[in-house]
């Protein structure tokens, strides 16, 4: 494998590819590039998580098996393997997916561990969901190949991943990153500058912190208000965007849209108050109303429903064109 300060990215076929972390993410990272044909080598400080590991990974190869989303369940185990010895795990990977704690000097932690047993070029790439990769790499001999590649989980049923580059970043790592993820059969995107929180997670929480005012506030139910995103938003953005779906809604395009509401938007936001939607309170009575809607017992079925719903979903997507 090249170097990262080299001008061009990494052919990714090629790659080994070590994940650290053997938990829900870790698991569904395997997943994911296996499923895809690369090697793929799974560590964990926990003994425990890793010797159950194996048995969860199959048990989810095994719905989508049903769901014709993999061929074979052994074909992608063969692809897999667990290794308790991070230097043993991580001999000859050219990418690493990092799964571990969400806090900054755990990753900090395992960083230094990491570069202390892999190549100088191998990438480094963290699956946090809002921590800026600048904070847990800056004091390594080789920040240039670290960045952050966000998944949603589950990543092997959600395919968006947000591939989020530090100052230091090199372009190689960046762009052999963003072909890893399209040969493994994701949707990369590119957030072009850190910013807490990423693209995503900034685009859910503004809906959920409207979503809470409107409940909070006595305007709608919790089941009135997943239904108009289940029946309403939903259906539009699960095959295209907000900026095309009001690109379609007028008829000159988007700036006919936005002379058209654009007033009436701004003028809601003037609204929104700065208190903060997620008090007690609130998500006592959320949780409540939740609760009669889904029994605390029922939520594990509930769980396997939605997976299923999004192979569904996954698979029709799969056999219309774009």
């Amino acid at each position: 494998m090249q170097s990262v300060t080299e001008s061009s990215p990494v052919h990714p076929t090629a790659m080994t590819i070590g994940i650290v972390g053997a938990g829900l993410i870790g698991r569904a990272w395997a997943i994911v590039f296996a499923r895809a044909g690369f090697t793929v080598s799974v560590y964990d400080v926990n003994a425990a998580a890793l010797e159950n590991a194996g048995a969860a990974v199959r048990q989810s190869l095994v719905g989508l098996q049903q769901a014709g989303l993999v061929d074979g369940v052994e074909q992608v185990m063969t692809h897999i393997r667990f290794d308790g010895d991070l230097a043993s795990a991580m001999q000859g990977v050219g990418y690493v997916q990092e799964c571990g704690p969400e806090n900054v000097e755990d990753k900090r932690a395992i960083y230094g561990e990491l570069e202390s047993v892999v190549a100088d070029d191998t990438i480094l790439a963290s699956s946090t969901s809002g921590i800026a990769a600048s904070l847990f790499s800056d004091h390594l001999r080789h920040p240039e190949r670290c960045l952050v590649a966000h998944p949603v989980n589950p990543p092997y049923l959600i395919p968006l991943v947000e591939v989020v580059p530090t100052p230091q970043t090199s372009d190689v790592a960046t762009n052999t990153t963003l072909a890893l993820m399209e040969a493994a059969q994701q949707a990369p995107i590119l957030v072009r500058k850190e910013i807490e929180g990423f693209v995503l997670n900034r685009l859910q929480g503004a809906l959920l912190n409207e979503a809470l005012r409107l409940f909070r506030d006595g305007y709608v139910s919790a089941e009135d208000l997943d239904k108009t995103v289940k029946y309403g938003l939903g259906l539009r953005w699960s095959f295209m965007g907000p900026f095309e779906t009001i690109d379609l809604n007028a008829p000159a395009g988007v700036v006919d849209y936005a002379n058209r509401y654009g007033p009436l938007y701004h003028q809601v936001d003037q609204q929104r108050g700065r208190e903060n939607p997620w008090d007690e309170a609130t998500l006592q009575a959320l949780d409540k109303e939740r609760r009669d809607l889904l029994p605390s017992a029922e939520l594990s079925a509930r769980h396997e429903w939605r997976d299923r719903r999004l192979m569904a979903l996954m698979a029709h997507q799969r056999s219309m064109p774009e």
